[in-house]
């Protein structure tokens, strides 16, 4: 089944604010050639985001960032949180832009080079989001212990971790984050194929 498979009844704006949220009324095709009765949702729009795991070959390190978080202060969890790089697509960039760009202003060192990896929602049930994940290559050497922008009041703490140690805080559970066990995980698939190509 497909969009065509979906009949939007209405459709409105219920807040319009940093993010925006509108509530749909439809209906849809059952498995079974039936149509489900009316169907009342809010969906949370946000767009595109971009996630980034700066890998530095040479030193086999993960360069991850430390900051507050009001979500997780918001849901009783702790709220400064240890992440890989992530940033909203601005209008007129592209996903690789807002790889690049993230990567300079969150670790303060540049992505020498990127890797597109997949495209995924982190919650269809009720975001429009989807996050594209990139691989980028970093000199984790030349990463400051802080970084962000000022103007946007960022405290972000930047740290290096070997990557057994890194895949230690994914065993561990102490990686509660979306973006940053989805990026740990590829990278624990993949980790020796990468360094290899990285490496020459």
């Amino acid at each position: 089944m497909d969009a065509a498979d979906v009949e939007l009844i209405a459709r409105e704006t219920v807040y319009d604010g940093c993010f925006a949220m509108e509530r749909l009324r439809l209906r849809h095709r059952r498995f079974d050639g039936g149509w489900t009765g009316p169907v009342v949702r809010e969906i949370f729009l946000r767009g595109p985001a971009v996630a980034v795991l700066p890998y530095d070959p040479v030193n086999d390190e993960v360069v991850m960032i430390e900051q507050f978080r009001v979500g997780a202060y918001a849901a009783g969890r702790p709220p400064w949180v240890v992440e890989i790089v992530a940033g909203i697509v601005e209008p007129g960039e592209t996903d690789t832009d807002v790889a690049r760009r993230e990567t300079a202003e969150e670790i303060g060192v540049p992505a020498t080079d990127l890797e597109r990896l997949f495209t995924y929602m982190p919650s269809p049930g009720a975001l429009v989001e989807t996050v594209t994940m990139f691989v980028g290559r970093v000199d984790a050497g030349a990463a400051p212990i802080a970084a962000g922008l000022a103007d946007e009041n960022e405290d972000i703490r930047v740290s290096r971790w070997p990557v057994p140690e890194a895949l230690g805080l994914l065993r561990e559970g102490r990686i509660d984050t979306a973006i940053t066990l989805i990026g740990l995980q590829w990278l624990a698939l993949n980790h020796a194929d990468l360094r290899r190509r990285w490496n020459g």
